[in-house]
């Protein structure tokens, strides 16, 4: 029997039947396993939607930028962004660790509609362009700054970054995350008709093909899509600290419970290990990219679903690390 095959056949265990499509990466010190279960004549190059794993990609382009001299340390969002006056003074550290006090969601009288829309259609919430997004910010106003979750937050991060580099978010997450690693499926669709031959469809709990989350504005908070064989090489380049921006993965303020926050990614005990990690979910996607740097393994998981693989990826990181 393979590798890859012992490897979805743990995964099929772990996840159940309801995860009819998934793709997997593992890698530990002995080398990476990856396997595609449903995806089609791609296999493990099929593309699948990260969901909010984006926002830990966007902490690393955002250190990067840094490391680049293109942001400051202490940068704000007037600083690379045209806002209203009440947003300009937030610092991008704060977008970066959830303190910036924004809500989840830009502004709109709309947003309960588009919730409503997801939930009944399958419709993608998130339809604007960058001045779109900008448009909807006229009354946001921060809030307190403990740690609160913000798609709006990471939204503007990633824009703010792209603005500073002067080159459009997607093109950034090409040149700077996808060009050095080898990356050759991963990539950010600005509508759907970009997406590649062989992408997966995103299905919601009832196995319903629904719309792809696929456009500028949500791209640095939800935007990105990899494959199986792409998430291997990024979960060892986390591992070895060659990611661009690997300082993203530092925890560098406390979020909630025992977790603490770098610059999008999570570090904090999962199944009695010390994990950094991000998951995410879409219209219809879920996802989990984390890491045991203790035992220098990495799992990543997404699954065509709306249904979570988060108890799925953290058992079989803690199998792996019980191997090493």
């Amino acid at each position: 029997m393979s590798a890859a095959r012992t490897l979805s056949t743990q995964v099929g265990e772990l996840l159940g039947p309801q995860h009819a499509t998934y793709v997997v990466a593992l890698a530990a010190p002995a080398g990476e396993e990856v396997d595609a279960v449903g995806a089609g004549e791609a296999g493990v190059h099929a593309d699948v939607e990260l969901g909010s794993v984006s926002k830990g990609v966007t902490g690393m382009l955002w250190r990067d930028a840094i490391a680049r001299g293109e942001v400051a340390e202490d940068a704000v969002l007037g600083d690379h962004l045209e806002l209203p006056a009440a947003l300009g003074g937030i610092r991008l550290s704060a977008l970066a660790t959830h303190t910036s006090g924004l809500p989840r969601l830009a502004g709109g009288a709309d947003v309960l509609t588009r919730t409503w829309q997801l939930w009944r259609s399958g419709r993608n919430p998130y339809r604007e362009d960058l001045p779109g997004l900008l448009s909807r910010l006229e009354g946001v106003t921060p809030g307190r700054t403990n740690p609160s979750y913000s798609n709006l937050g990471f939204q503007l991060l990633g824009h703010a970054v792209a603005a500073a580099a002067a080159t459009p978010y997607a093109d950034l997450v090409s040149t700077r995350i996808a060009g050095p690693l080898g990356l050759v499926d991963t990539y950010v669709p600005t509508g759907a008709d970009e997406l590649r031959p062989g992408a997966v469809a995103p299905r919601n709990r009832r196995g319903r093909v629904v719309e792809p989350w696929a456009n500028v504005a949500i791209a640095p908070a939800g935007g990105v899509r990899s494959s199986a064989a792409d998430l291997a090489v990024l979960l060892r380049a986390m591992l070895d600290r060659t990611v661009p921006g690997a300082e993203a993965l530092e925890p560098v303020a406390p979020f909630a419970g025992k977790m603490r926050i770098g610059a999008g990614w999570l570090t904090g005990p999962l199944l009695r290990r010390t994990v950094t990690w991000h998951n995410g979910g879409t219209g219809g996607f879920r996802s989990f990219v984390g890491i045991d740097r203790d035992h220098g393994v990495g799992v990543a998981l997404v699954s065509a679903s709306t249904r979570s693989v988060d108890g799925a990826a953290a058992r079989l990181l803690a199998e792996a690390g019980d191997r090493t």
